[in-house]
């Protein structure tokens, strides 16, 4: 039966209206469906342009730019970050692995580029430039005495490949006279495994600096290299290692597990573009004892590889409490040649932590000096100072509890040995005298010493132990800093090893310096118990 309401226009009108109101509404929203967005970004053009058009001064609108979008970044999380295009170029060649230059790595004494080492094969070893040539002058320049620092050094000395820079160079064999070298720049690798060596008879020991593009490649030809050598276990230190990409981190670890492990699991906005990465079963070393080392700046990419090994009880994480990144970014370069650094997911280990630490809005100084209230509470210390989330219990594959929030707890806590430091030392540290002195030391006697090629063999040709100490005390206290032998005798071994450390990289190489100074480590000693203890478990 029909309602008779319907047939009354009265009735029609009202509700014809309410049908154009909200077919309007359906096409505004369909015809501009981003204007809310664009509102914000028309108001952000209408301010710019005003204070273009109408300020009292003339202002560089472009460098008002360069300062705000950092702080819009901020607002967002500590790891979203703006890259000038000043800098994106050094930053991109420390992931890429290589960078046009002439080939030394350099330490600024007494106001003069000290040449500390001469990279083999490089561009400055073919023209002949020398450890501890002193860079008087650079393409007729003044370098030395004008206060210059690293990053003006490194803008200076490096360039496009093929270009030249000439150098004035000044030689301890000769004094008083001048040297010109013309160096032509050329490609210069950028390690990312600084030491790679024996710790015994089966163990192999590996530092990894970074994950950067070339990184898994050095990392594996090490491997290679240590297991032809007796290798059956490895100790992969990666304290201080601040990550970078992801990918890298994943085919390292992949070395270490067996077939379908999971890996790290990423999460974005949009949940179909989530991804889990699985072993393959093609890694070579997945039979082989492994222990990773870690600290407090041990993060990101260093946290997904640790995680990964703790995660599947595939071995041994030990030292201190690590970062706590789990946010991933990506990088787009914008046409000016600078880039933004933008955060597009969380990553989780395989039990399924996020090991990211608490942040705050635009706060990131907070977040940067969490570090330092750790020390301050005591956490590098002792274990019970460390605060774990017990809400965010997780579980390994073996069944282990672990915890989520604010980066990967060791399975072995290893406090941080502070038992050798004292005053006298911290004031011979800050004011760089260990250094100094090492290189004077090294650069009087370079003429004798530089006849070994062997670890062993120069080591025999420093003083004793003693003499080398005393030495530094009387150099020290010719810089103003006095002999307290008290706090020098608890410092002693510190001291030496310190010393005997930097003089082995002045000749030698850095992962014979690391030979040196890892020998009174009490971390790698805990990884060498605990693979002694498996063994007798296994027994």
């Amino acid at each position: 039966m029909s309602n008779p309401r319907l047939k009354n226009p009265l009735v029609w009108i009202p509700l014809i209206i309410a049908a154009a109101f909200a077919a309007g509404m359906w096409t505004g929203s369909y015809l501009f469906p981003r204007q809310h967005r664009w509102d914000g970004q028309e108001k952000l053009a209408t301010v710019l342009k005003l204070i273009d058009n109408q300020y009292v001064d003339t202002v560089d609108i472009d460098s008002i730019l360069e300062q705000s979008i950092p702080d819009i970044l901020s607002h967002l999380d500590p790891h979203s970050v703006y890259i000038p295009a000043s800098e994106l170029q050094a930053i991109n060649d420390e992931l890429s692995g290589s960078f046009s230059g002439i080939g030394i790595s350099f330490s600024i004494l007494n106001d003069t580029v000290t040449v500390l080492e001469v990279i083999p094969g490089g561009p400055s070893e073919k023209v002949g430039l020398l450890a501890g040539d002193r860079i008087i002058t650079v393409d007729d320049s003044v370098a030395a005495g004008r206060g210059w620092n690293n990053e003006r050094v490194m803008t200076t000395l490096r360039g496009s490949k093929g270009s030249s820079v000439k150098l004035g160079i000044q030689r301890s064999t000769s004094p008083g006279k001048t040297f010109e070298y013309t160096v032509t720049r050329g490609d210069i690798p950028v390690t990312s495994v600084d030491a790679s060596y024996m710790l015994d008879d089966v163990t192999g020991y590996i530092k990894v600096n970074r994950f950067a593009t070339q990184t898994y490649s050095e990392f594996l030809q090490a491997m290679v290299s240590l297991k032809s050598q007796g290798a059956t276990r490895y100790v992969i230190d990666l304290r201080g290692n601040g990550g970078g990409l992801m990918h890298t981190a994943i085919l390292m670890a992949n070395e270490f597990l067996p077939r379908q492990s999971l890996i790290v699991s990423t999460k974005y906005r949009n949940p179909a573009s989530n991804e889990s990465t699985i072993s393959d079963g093609n890694g070579s070393f997945q039979d082989a004892g492994v222990a990773v080392l870690i600290d407090e700046l041990s993060a990101s990419a260093s946290e997904i590889f640790a995680g990964a090994i703790q995660d599947n009880d595939r071995g041994n994480v030990i030292g201190r409490r690590s970062f706590g990144k789990g946010l991933v970014q990506n990088q787009t370069t914008l046409p000016d040649s600078s880039a933004i650094r933008l955060t597009v997911a969380r990553y989780y280990t395989p039990s399924g932590r996020c090991i990211q630490k608490n942040y705050s809005s635009g706060k990131i100084d907070d977040y940067n000096n969490e570090i330092i209230e750790r020390y301050a509470r005591g956490e590098a210390y002792s274990a019970d100072s460390i605060k774990l989330d017990k809400s965010l219990v997780f579980k390994t594959i073996g069944g282990r509890t672990v915890y989520g929030g604010g980066g990967i707890m060791p399975d072995i806590f290893v406090p941080n040995d502070t038992a050798d430091i004292t005053s006298w030392y911290l004031s011979v540290a800050n004011a760089g005298l260990l250094q100094r002195f090492a290189f004077d030391f090294t650069d009087r006697n370079r003429a004798s010493l530089s006849k070994f090629d062997n670890l062993d063999d120069v080591l025999a040709q420093l003083p004793a132990d003693d003499f080398l100490l005393q030495e530094f005390v009387n150099y020290a206290s010719d810089n103003k800093i006095p002999a307290r032998w008290y706090y020098i005798n608890i410092s002693r071994d510190l001291i030496v090893r310190q010393l005997k450390s930097i003089i082995v990289r002045d000749l030698l190489s850095t992962s014979d310096s690391f030979r040196v100074w890892n020998v009174g480590d009490p971390v790698i000693r805990r990884a060498l118990k605990e693979f002694e203890n498996q063994q007798s478990s296994a027994k």
